[in-house]
């Protein structure tokens, strides 16, 4: 179930939900929240740090996975009306890129929470764009809190 009335774009208030910092921001758009699921959205920028020759490197794609559990995380907080901890990639496993997509391109990251015990978060991750699956991955998150 999809707990957001709307798709929250504001840049500012997206920043506020993750630990990353410009120019080290991945996600920029939330498409769809609940407890087990996260939908964020991405237009790659042309000023990107991970683009190269206008395409969006394979670190990208794994740190938009990432600050997209990141986002949830953070969104989580915010409705309990607490700050967005800061957390880190505690592990990556099965991290498939098929494909890199162009600056201008909308990335679209699905992340489904597998287990989220004592600060320690499993996830599967999808990135598509166009319909096309652009990568896949497991990965561990820690809390640093």
């Amino acid at each position: 179930m999809n707990l957001l009335k709307e798709t929250i774009t504001d840049k500012e208030f997206l920043q506020n939900l993750i630990p990353q910092k410009p120019p080290f921001v991945m996600v920029g758009k939330l498409l769809e929240y609940s407890d087990k699921k996260i939908v964020s959205g991405l237009i790659v920028p042309e000023d990107n740090i991970f683009v190269f020759e206008n395409r969006f490197m394979a670190p990208g794609l794994i740190e938009n996975m990432a600050q997209t559990v990141a986002l949830h995380t953070g969104y989580k907080y915010y409705l309990a009306k607490k700050p967005a901890p800061t957390g880190y990639i505690g592990a990556i496993k099965k991290a498939t890129v098929n494909a890199l997509p162009f600056v201008g391109q909308e990335l679209e990251t699905t992340v489904e929470i597998l287990h989220d015990i004592m600060g320690i978060t499993m996830v599967s991750a999808v990135v598509t764009c166009e319909g096309i699956v652009l990568a896949t991955s497991e990965m561990k998150t820690a809390l640093a809190n």
